[in-house]
């Protein structure tokens, strides 16, 4: 088990890192088609990038 500081600040438990990397890898590719929601779209892959470059950088060790 370790934690991850997430791109708020937070502290993020986690547990099992070759699913969190999968996890996270799936929602930075993430996106609505509707483009009304461009903006939030840009914030929460910014999120979920980051998240997964951290997970990275620990399994690279």
């Amino acid at each position: 088990m370790m934690n991850v500081i997430d791109f708020a600040g937070r502290s993020i438990r986690v547990n099992d890192l070759e699913a969190a990397i999968k996890e996270a890898d799936h929602f930075r590719n993430l996106y609505h088609e509707d483009p009304r929601f461009s903006e939030l779209d840009k914030r929460l892959r910014a999120y979920w990038e980051d998240f997964y470059q951290k997970l990275i950088v620990l399994r690279a060790g």
